[in-house]
């Protein structure tokens, strides 16, 4: 057979191989990455359909967070401030990517959570010991809530029913009736709590505590019960040893369970989430401080503070099958609403990595494609990312 028609077939056949990384959207479909850059006072807008960078939002001073509206076509930026003064919720229409209005809050917010409808923002205020009740419809705090010492992160049920927050100086974790707005229940015993996940069902929290090695495990009044029935009141269930300096916990989206960075230990530990039992710690790279899990629950990809790499880990093999070159320090990802992108915000070198999924599949070849697509500039300390779906009329 000539060569030249060898080489025909090869270009075939290797062309009918290739995954489709990228979706066919619609003329009118819209996709955002909001990405808060802590030293320029500045959010970065990434066009997620095409790749790119769409623009850069002047938002407040030392913007530290950032979420997406469920329902409405709003991003919502908490701009920290200095320590002695008022922060601030900056709020981005999506549709023109600008800043329509600012709402004050209290001192120092860090973190913010949104209720499943999209009505409600609670705002951490990190140096007020509260949380601020945002309408968001009526662009006002509604509510202020005070909580433990040096509130950290705080994390909405399902069912809308509670809120949970882990109170870092406190050593606290404080759990918030969301109609009445007042705390029922504070769990203490959680050095440095850092960050919490509720499962599906709102059954229950794990809260990471991370000036220790442990992760609380704590039923949940109204959650669901094995036998089906309510839960009368909050209990702590159990305290899981896990590794040194647990920072960040992610769940994976059926709540079958969590995975715990550990900060220290340059590790990773799997909890079962009905059993509270640990499965064990794998090892990662150096300083892993962000997990998330692939939408299809098979993946779970951990950025390391003290490198250029997001470690690749399979769940259902037990082991870390790849690691991504990135930029320096990954701090904090998200993906694209198909799944087919991964964005690594990468806080030392000022960038954001785009990672190609569907090339990290857990079996056959296709898993040595697992590598960065592109890298595309952002402000200076970039620290948080959300991603913002929507069609326009």
């Amino acid at each position: 057979m000539p060569a030249i028609v060898m080489f025909f077939i090869c270009l075939v056949a290797l062309t009918a191989c290739r995954p489709h990384d990228f979706p066919q959207y619609d003329p009118t479909y819209r996709e955002y990455a909001y990405v808060t850059n802590g030293g320029s006072g500045t959010v970065s807008v990434y066009d997620v359909v095409n790749v790119r960078v769409d623009r850069e939002i002047p938002v407040g001073q030392n913007p530290t967070a950032v979420a997406a509206n469920p329902v409405r076509n709003e991003v919502y930026v908490v701009n920290a401030g200095t320590p002695n003064a008022q922060g601030s919720v900056a709020v981005i229409n999506a549709e023109n990517n600008s800043v329509s209005v600012t709402i004050p809050v209290h001192k120092q917010p860090l973190a913010i959570a949104l209720d499943p409808e999209g009505n409600l923002a609670y705002v951490v205020n990190s140096g007020s010991n509260s949380i601020s009740v945002v309408d968001l419809k009526a662009r006002r705090e509604v509510a202020l809530i005070g909580v433990g010492e040096d509130p950290a992160a705080a994390r909405v049920a399902r069912d809308g029913k509670t809120l949970v927050v882990a109170n870092r100086g406190g050593n606290s974790v404080s759990i918030i009736d969301t109609a009445t707005r007042k705390v029922r229940t504070v769990v203490e015993g959680c050095p440095g709590a850092s960050d919490v996940v509720i499962l599906p069902d709102s059954s229950k929290t794990f809260a990471a505590c991370s000036a220790g090695h442990q992760v609380m495990a704590i039923q949940l009044a109204h959650g669901a019960m094995p036998d089906g029935r309510a839960a009368a009141t909050d209990r702590l269930e159990a305290l899981l040893d896990v590794g040194r300096a647990p920072v960040q916990l992610a769940l994976k989206p059926d709540g079958g369970e969590v995975f715990v960075s550990n900060s220290l230990s340059n590790s990773i530990s799997e909890i079962y989430a009905d059993k509270n039992d640990v499965a064990g710690a794998y090892l990662m790279g150096a300083d892993p401080v962000r997990g998330l899990v692939s939408p299809d629950n098979a993946l779970l990809y951990v950025g390391n503070l003290h490198s250029q790499e997001v470690t690749v880990y399979s769940i259902e093999d037990g082991k870390r099958i790849a690691a991504i070159h990135v930029g320096d320090g990954p701090s904090a990802l998200a993906f694209s609403t198909a799944g087919h992108l991964l964005f690594v915000v990468d806080a030392r070198s000022g960038d954001v990595a785009v990672v190609r999924t569907l090339n990290c599949a857990v079996s056959g070849p296709l898993r040595l494609g697992c590598q960065m697509f592109t890298m595309l500039p952002a402000g200076r300390s970039p620290n948080a990312i959300a991603v913002k779906a929507f069609r326009v009329s």
